[in-house]
């Protein structure tokens, strides 16, 4: 025996003289609660939110409401129609979607208005800046083109600053909704190209967009130790929203220029400095540059070899939104042949020569050509 249908009043928890807006709220809290994004997997809720619906088809018609209330569920059956059989789907009598909205909204996903087609876009900078300033930091001018404001209509696109209105046709929703069956089909509104809002009289300035393209200026504030690559976020200070709309943000891309000198890596610097060859086999005292703009003395130790790295602790760049941090500086000895020499200068050196002994005065060569002699006479033997 088939289970008797349940009243449809009782259904949506309303007495039988409810008002259309009564019937409407009482759907709108049932069909949030057991719809079935709502309650995944679970027949129960899918079965009530179906009983629930064909019950508000129903009674937010005022024929088939009067059908029923004559006739009961008798009403619907033996050919006498049935909830849903008349063209448009579901026949809710409202947009359901705004119950999925309502719904998502909940969920921390609710759907974009129609204002934030007005926002305006953001924009794109590229500076390039010295390794100096990157050390330093700076205030950086800049220029751009940009939509603004318009002046004529204070941004409202409206001729003598009229505000816009809210479109009739999409309701200020900037999307046109049809319903086929279950789902719902948003599409933009043709009225107002999705914005949301229509005006009378567009402004002859700026065409009833609320802005016009001009050349902005602005200083752009480049923090000591930036990074090549880092981005700098002015807010509000991108395209000028349509109508009045929110603006835009301006975004700085900093790229930095190769030094001549020094080379960078992170928070430190690098340089190769070349020492003649009597300071390296002597010993002494150098001077070199820093990026700071100052000199610091670097003693040299007696028999300094090529590429040996000396390093400068607290010399190299400031860190990044680390106020008094400074990284290290790293030297690098490259140690210089003479060249050009004169006679006396040659004989000097054949003397060194002829009274060093290579095994302790150049005890890199000796060894290097020692293990090349045995590596030799092994092959030898083979």
């Amino acid at each position: 025996m088939a289970k008797a249908k349940q009243d449809y009043y009782e259904l949506l928890g309303v007495s039988r003289s409810a008002t259309a807006d009564e019937m409407k709220k009482a759907y709108r809290k049932l069909a949030m609660q057991y719809h079935p994004d709502r309650n995944p997997n679970d027949k129960a809720a899918e079965t009530k939110f179906k009983e629930i619906s064909e019950a508000y088809e129903v009674l937010s018609d005022d024929q088939k409401r009067a059908a029923y209330d004559r006739f009961g569920h008798q009403a619907f059956e033996n050919g006498g129609g049935h909830p849903g059989a008349h063209p448009g789907g579901g026949g809710f009598g409202f947009d359901f979607s705004d119950i999925i909205d309502e719904m998502f909204a909940g969920m921390g996903g609710g759907r974009q208005s129609a204002q934030a087609n007005l926002r305006g876009s953001d924009i794109r900078y590229n500076a390039e800046i010295t390794l100096e300033e990157a050390f330093h930091g700076k205030e950086l001018p800049i220029k751009y083109m940009t939509p603004v404001p318009c002046d004529s209509c204070k941004g409202s696109g409206g001729e003598g600053g009229a505000l816009p209105k809210t479109c009739t046709t999409c309701q200020g929703r900037g999307k046109i909704r049809t319903q086929q069956g279950f789902f719902t089909i948003e599409r933009p509104c043709h009225s107002c190209q999705g914005i949301g809002q229509t005006i009378e009289k567009p402004c002859k300035s700026c065409q009833g967009t609320g802005r016009v393209r001009r050349e902005k200026s602005l200083n752009v504030q480049i923090p000591a130790g930036v990074e090549d690559g880092t981005r700098i976020r002015a807010a509000a200070a991108g395209e000028a929203g349509v109508r009045g709309g929110e603006p835009g943000d301006l975004y700085v891309f900093v790229s930095i220029r190769p030094h001549r000198f020094f080379q960078r890596n992170g928070a430190d610097i690098h340089c190769r400095i070349p020492i003649v060859m009597t300071t390296a086999a002597l010993g002494g005292e150098i001077e070199v540059p820093t990026i700071d703009g100052t000199r610091t003395k670097l003693k040299i130790p007696a028999g300094t070899q090529g590429g040996h790295q000396f390093r400068l602790r607290g010399k190299g760049m400031n860190v990044f939104r680390r106020s008094g941090a400074r990284g290290d500086m790293y030297v690098e000895a490259l140690v210089e042949t003479p060249m050009n020499l004169t006679k006396r200068q040659q004989e000097l050196l054949k003397d060194f020569e002829s009274d060093s002994k290579q095994e302790s005065t150049s005890p890199q060569s000796a060894g290097f050509f020692a293990k090349m002699r045995d590596f030799w006479g092994d092959r030898g033997k083979g």
